[in-house]
């Protein structure tokens, strides 16, 4: 739908602010929100390949489970 949000922004602020204890800047939020949806991409492309690789019909939460940990370590900082 068209002017649909997402996700509340107010509410992703809120939770930042909570857990850094610092402003966030106007757009912080849409970056966070844009890295996390790159991220679960990510994920899921690389679960993909293992889940082909271990000759299962899908993805499953082992194939999600082995990359998981390869998969934050191209995310952090």
């Amino acid at each position: 739908m068209p002017g649909q949000k997402l996700y509340p922004r107010a509410t992703v602020k809120k939770i930042v602010k909570a857990h850094s204890n610092c402003n966030v800047s106007k757009n912080a939020d849409v970056m966070m929100f844009l890295d996390y949806m790159l991220f679960l991409q990510n994920l899921i492309k690389e679960a993909t390949i293992e889940a082909k690789q271990g000759g299962e019909r899908g993805i499953t939460a082992r194939s999600v489970r082995k990359v998981t940990a390869d998969s934050l370590a191209k995310f952090r900082g």
